[in-house]
C-alpha cells in the first residue's frame, strides 16, 4: 500500500483542538483539507506528521506553536489614538478589524485593550502562541 511522501497530493479529515480540548477548526461536515504534503500549504508541524501514512490511517498529532502558527511576537501588538479610528467603528474588546499596510494589503487585527485614550491592535494570529493537537485522517493520496 502506498505510503505519503513529501510532494504527494493527499485528502485529510481533522479536527484541531486547544490543549485544553477547545476545538477551533474541523472538516467535520465539509470535503476533506486537500494539499501537497512539503509545499507549506498548511502548518509545518502538521506537514511533517503526514509521511509514512496510509490511507484510512488515523493519528493524533501534538504541535508546538514554533511548528504551528509561531510564538507571539510582541510588535505585532500596537496601541494607537482612539480619536483615529472611525466613530461609525463599534469598539470592544475581541472585536476583529481589518486594518491596510502601507503597500494596501489589508491585515485583520484584534481589539485587545481599550481605555479613554487608546486603542491596543493585535495583529498576532490569533493561534500564535498556542500548543495545538490534531486528529487526522488519511483520506486519499494522489
Amino acid at each position: 500500500m502506498a505510503e505519503v511522501k513529501s510532494g504527494d497530493k493527499v485528502a485529510i479529515h481533522y479536527t484541531g483542538t486547544l490543549l485544553d480540548g477547545t476545538t477551533f477548526d474541523s472538516s467535520d461536515g465539509r470535503d476533506p483539507l486537500e494539499f501537497e504534503v512539503g509545499s507549506g500549504q498548511i502548518i509545518p508541524g502538521l506537514d511533517v506528521a503526514l509521511p509514512g501514512m496510509v490511507v484510512d490511517d488515523k493519528k493524533t498529532v501534538k504541535i508546538a506553536c514554533a511548528d504551528a502558527y509561531g510564538p507571539l511576537n510582541p510588535e505585532m501588538r500596537q496601541a494607537i489614538p482612539r480619536d483615529g479610528v472611525p466613530a461609525d467603528i463599534q469598539l470592544e474588546v475581541g472585536v476583529q478589524l481589518q486594518m491596510q499596510t502601507p503597500d494596501g494589503q489589508a491585515m485583520p487585527v484584534m481589539v485587545v485593550e481599550l481605555d479613554e485614550a487608546t486603542v491596543t491592535l493585535d495583529a498576532n494570529h490569533p493561534l500564535a502562541g498556542k500548543d495545538l493537537q490534531f486528529d487526522i485522517e488519511l483520506m486519499k493520496i494522489g
